[in-house]
């Protein structure tokens, strides 16, 4: 049968570290995702509307807000949500 004892001279798992890396990740996670959502979104309104210097703009103003959100942890996902609204309305009004 496999050994599954653990070595003597072994750290302990260092929990706090653990989840501080954990909520990291989620946090980055969170922000790529809604990111990803309103690029999608810039290039549909450049490809439906033909509206290209709207999409960039839109895509310019989500990786600004990419960078705010990682930098925040308050703002977080909040900032790439507002220019996906943006850019989910341009491609609705336009």
């Amino acid at each position: 049968m496999a050994d599954h004892a653990h070595p003597a001279d072994a750290p302990p798992m260092d929990y706090i570290e653990h989840e501080r890396t954990y909520v990291g990740f989620v946090h980055i996670a969170e922000v790529a995702t809604t990111v990803s959502l309103a690029i999608v979104a810039a290039l549909a309104v450049g490809g439906v509307k033909h509206a290209w210097g709207t999409a960039l703009i839109g895509t310019l103003l989500a990786v600004i807000a990419a960078g705010l959100g990682i930098a925040s942890d308050k703002i977080s996902w909040r900032a790439p949500v507002v220019v996906l609204v943006l850019m989910l309305l341009a491609l609705l009004l336009y």
